[in-house]
């Protein structure tokens, strides 16, 4: 995978944190780079740690499945993205989002589960997971900060349409990677 590809997952993974720090913005009174902030630590920290642990665990699985891999990149993205773009079109979304510990890393480790899973998939193919999960942190940090500022201007209506956006990526490079693959087999 190329940085593009992987900047393209990362802007995708982003997509959850992006839209509860919106919903941050929304509560924030006037402009507070404080909220902004701390969201941007706890999201971008937690998206920077998971796909490594996702890497750690699908590396011991690597040599296991090598034949079929690709399928199983296509199969975790499509799931990931699929049940982004289903929680796209949810319009029961709460708001009201606390800067405390125990509000924030729940929310962190949930929107960054899917790096979990992604980071799995990297294991199966040749990622250079510590230059990627830092990317991936570095994007959602600064995707975080850039929610709570949003939410703060725009209020809502732009959550569903991040969350979409973020799945259909996912999906389509999990399309790639099957494709690619399937490319290359049939050159051989």
């Amino acid at each position: 995978m190329n940085t593009i590809e992987i900047l393209f997952i990362a802007v995708g993974l982003a997509m959850d944190a992006f839209a509860i720090s919106i919903c941050i913005g929304l509560t924030a009174k006037g402009r507070s780079f404080k909220k902004a902030l701390v969201a941007g630590i706890y999201f971008g920290g937690s998206q920077a740690v998971m796909p490594l642990l996702g890497y750690a665990a699908g590396s011991n699985w690597a040599g296991d499945i090598s034949t079929y891999d690709h399928w199983v990149a296509f199969a975790v993205l499509l799931i990931i993205g699929a049940k982004m773009i289903k929680g796209s079109f949810d319009k029961t979304y709460s708001a009201s989002v606390s800067l405390e510990f125990a509000s924030m890393m729940p929310l962190a480790v949930a929107t960054s589960v899917d790096a979990l899973a992604v980071g799995v998939s990297f294991s199966f193919l040749d990622v250079r997971i510590i230059p990627t999960a830092l990317l991936i942190g570095a994007v959602t940090f600064s995707l975080s900060m850039s929610g709570v500022k949003a939410g703060n201007l725009f209020g809502m209506r732009y959550k569903s349409k991040a969350e979409l956006a973020g799945g259909v990526i996912l999906v389509l490079m999990g399309l790639k990677i099957v494709l690619e693959h399937t490319v290359f087999t049939a050159a051989l």
